[in-house]
């Protein structure tokens, strides 16, 4: 990794995000620049969201949740369909954004099970408290906090989801060792996230806006499966859901040109997956 402060990565992606749940409360489809018609996502106008998302999201989950919770979905796949999730469990959904994952969760586990949403953007945080109210969903709580300092005691939760948020945070090794002690002995770490197949330039590596793009902090792949053994989670694992082509490492957000950000790398979507010991 190059040397990016870690404050300024916090201040750029709370901003973006905030950003991008104000346009859906003002009726606009959510970006990585705010709004789909932005013009910083590159020349073609074309929203990260869309180049970065693997949207397994069936037409019966998307239908019984309000409709800014998908436009807010700024995800690369679906973790709640990965975790497989049972009535009954507690869920912690990592940087739950306008709420979808947390409503389609809360569903899941049914009235027996519960399910806290994480995110540090109070925009983001009140358009999901609006989207739980038009749901009707009783069994869910959102927290403000940062996922490298999770407000949850030890062993609490049977499961934690995440998507596309993880390679946001400029201290993945806390991250990972944040969600390896709220995590019940048994419990699953099963998030989508964006992963780096070989490397990315210094270029793309030092950009604020590509950080906040999903592009920067992108973890290699041993370094995701490493960093997940050193927090000492077992089982790990990386599945690939889908790949990028250059347009995706360059052409948004002010990251180098495609050129540069494919000359050692690529970066997919992949469903990554470990559990605690019991």
């Amino acid at each position: 990794m190059s040397d990016v402060h870690a404050e300024d990565v916090r201040a750029t992606v709370q901003r973006k995000y905030a950003e991008a749940a104000t346009a859906v409360i003002n009726g606009s489809t959510a970006s990585c620049c705010g709004s789909s018609d932005s013009a910083c996502c590159g020349s073609s106008d074309v929203p990260l969201s869309s180049l970065l998302a693997d949207r397994d999201y069936s037409v019966d989950e998307t239908s019984v949740l309000p409709e800014a919770a998908v436009l807010a979905s700024l995800g690369c796949g679906n973790p709640t369909a990965l975790a497989q999730l049972e009535p009954g469990q507690v869920v912690l959904d990592l940087g739950s954004g306008g709420g979808i994952d947390v409503l389609l969760s809360a569903r899941r586990v049914g009235p027996d099970g519960f399910v806290y949403g994480l995110d540090m953007t109070d925009e983001m945080l009140a358009l999901a408290e609006r989207n739980r109210a038009e749901a009707g969903v009783e069994n869910v709580r959102f927290l403000k906090g940062e996922i490298e300092n999770i407000p949850l005691p030890d062993n609490s939760v049977d499961v934690i989801i995440s998507n596309c948020v993880i390679n946001l945070s400029a201290d993945k090794p806390r991250v990972l060792r944040e969600a390896y002690r709220v995590l019940r002995p048994g419990g699953l770490f099963a998030v989508s996230d964006v992963v780096v197949q070989g490397s990315l330039p210094d270029s793309v590596r030092s950009d604020m806006e590509a950080w906040a793009g999903c592009i920067a902090g992108a973890l290699e792949e041993g370094e995701y499966l490493d960093g997940l053994a050193a927090a000492g989670f077992a089982e790990a694992s990386i599945e690939m859901t889908n790949t990028y082509g250059a347009d995706a490492a360059g052409g948004c957000c002010g990251a180098a040109s495609a050129d540069d950000a494919s000359s050692d790398g690529r970066l997919i979507s992949g469903f990554i997956r470990a559990r605690k010991p019991v």
